[in-house]
């Protein structure tokens, strides 16, 4: 193994702007919180209704193969801002306000989004969860956002008192705030001002609006939770609530795109919308016909909800059967601003998919990582590696791994560890590559 190919870069490498100014367009990550990957009504979900989200897939292009980069938060986020995988930047588990149960620390030597935006003159804001560090030199700020309003957390105990374990993580930039109401709402809110700012301010802006909802606590509001009962006679009570907590979050999307509207913004505004990782079945999330959710290295876990929707550029309503990750978004945001990401990230710009050229499938693995504590992780890992139509996962550390084709298994029913030794050998060493090269970077500080 090359031991230099496996290491982050070790300066930010900044570029000048391929693109003149007028040619950049504006750029808008929403980011949902455990939304299952058939929690909204364009899937085919019969018992919700999600008009907003329905609206970027009438208006853009679908994802029918996209994958969170972890089954869990702050792996994913970290990978979206670094168009690396989690482990490489240092990120492969929850990074939690209890230091015995936090893992993972964001890499001093990884370039976020933001801080290669800048040079190309993005403005760039963080609405919402950051997650990815509470203190110096982690917080949003520090890591390249000219902006930050939102919570650094991992959860909010409570959608309307918005603490954690008792403490108070909602900022301004660094100041301590105390906003009133529903959490959903108050990020809504903050990313409408924002891009009234911008309208007057002018020049490309990047935004990442990263919503808590549908993460529990499930907490719709009464009234959201009223209609749903009302409308889906014999829907269970923890149903009903997770369809409210999501169909509240679809009218806050609603506003954002109708802000974009009335600003005269959308025309030349990319905008995509996805999931940190799959739905947790526990609060009653629907994953579609795909096995397990959040938490588990099943497909579950890891097929997430994706539509871009950038008018300049994509037909409305396509769809894509192309195999894209999470941390393919940094790659791709880069090429949109015409900025030269950094070197040896992992992510790859999907940006002709989105113009409908044709773009053929990567040569790559495709690796999934989650470090956790308790007795069921004991501080190990759990992994998966795809390699064409193969997949290798280890869904416990205390569990033998699997192997599953899925192409004509999608739905993970049969285990061929023991029938195709050969493929398993071959996976199981190519995974053992993808640890060595995390293994590299601290978690730890």
């Amino acid at each position: 193994m090359n031991r230099l190919l496996c290491l982050p870069w070790l300066s930010l490498g900044l570029a000048a702007p391929l693109f003149a100014a007028e040619t950049r367009p504006n750029l808008i990550v929403i980011l949902a919180d455990d939304l299952g990957r058939g929690d909204y009504a364009a899937f085919g979900t019969k018992d919700i209704r999600t008009p907003s989200i329905d609206r970027l897939c009438r208006e853009g292009l679908t994802f029918q193969n996209f994958y969170a980069n972890s089954c869990v938060c702050s792996p994913s986020r970290a990978a979206l801002l670094t168009g690396c995988y989690p482990d490489r930047v240092g990120v492969p588990g929850v990074i939690r306000h209890v230091q015995q149960e936090s893992w993972g620390w964001l890499s001093p030597h990884a370039a976020l989004l933001p801080q290669l935006l800048k040079p190309a003159g993005y403005h760039s804001a963080l609405i919402g969860k950051w997650h990815l560090g509470l203190e110096s030199p982690n917080t949003p700020t520090e890591r390249g956002f000219d902006f930050f309003h939102g919570f650094l957390g991992d959860m909010l105990d409570d959608y309307w008192t918005h603490l954690r374990g008792g403490q108070n993580f909602m900022r301004r930039n660094l100041e301590v705030i105390t906003p009133q109401g529903h959490a959903t709402d108050v990020f809504t809110g903050w990313a409408c001002e924002y891009l009234e700012e911008r309208a007057k301010a002018g020049g490309p802006f990047f935004m990442y609006l990263a919503y808590t909802a549908p993460h529990d606590p499930i907490q719709p509001p009464p009234e959201w939770l009223a209609k749903v009962k009302e409308r889906e006679p014999g829907i269970s009570e923890k149903r009903a609530k997770m369809v409210a907590l999501i169909e509240h979050l679809d009218d806050g999307i609603g506003k954002v795109l109708a802000a974009l509207d009335r600003l005269k913004l959308a025309d030349n505004t990319l905008i995509v919308f996805t999931s940190d990782n799959g739905g947790n079945l526990r609060f009653g999330a629907n994953n579609g016909p795909w096995r397990s959710g959040k938490e588990h290295m099943y497909e579950g876990g890891l097929r997430v909800p994706a539509v871009v929707r950038w008018p300049a550029r994509t037909k409305p309503g396509g769809l894509t059967e192309r195999l894209a990750l999470t941390m393919d978004i940094f790659a791709t945001l880069c090429e949109a601003a015409g900025v030269k990401p950094p070197p040896l990230i992992d992510g790859i710009s999907f940006l002709p998919t989105l113009a409908g050229q044709a773009q053929p499938e990567a040569e790559r693995n495709h690796y999934f990582v989650r470090r956790e504590g308790g007795v069921a992780y004991a501080g190990k890992t759990i992994e998966a590696l795809i390699q064409g139509e193969w997949k290798l996962l280890q869904d416990s550390p205390f569990a033998p791994q699997e192997l599953y084709n899925l192409k004509q298994d999608p739905r993970e029913t049969t285990d061929l560890a023991a029938k195709e030794k050969g493929v398993f050998k071959d996976l199981a060493a190519a995974l053992r590559l993808h640890i060595q090269c995390g293994g590299q970077v601290p978690w730890q500080h």
